[in-house]
């Protein structure tokens, strides 16, 4: 998938996902959350759960740029 297919938008949140490197989804903009789904399908960013403190059992949602193959 190119980035030539995306929206100015999704391409906004792309960009902003890359800069911040690894993020918890609450983290970003309420606005840019919407797009989120549209980037996984593409195949563009992985969604992915992990735990932030050692003693809590609960896990938060990360988001991140997929690695791309030269």
């Amino acid at each position: 998938m190119t980035l030539n297919n995306l929206t100015e938008f999704e391409r906004k949140v792309y960009e902003f996902i890359k800069r911040h490197g690894e993020i918890i989804t609450v983290n970003i903009p309420p606005r840019m959350r919407g797009a989120i789904p549209n980037l996984k399908n593409k195949g563009l960013i992985e969604v992915y759960k992990k735990r932030t403190e050692i003693r809590s059992l609960k896990k938060k949602k990360f988001v991140r740029v997929k690695e791309t193959d030269p």
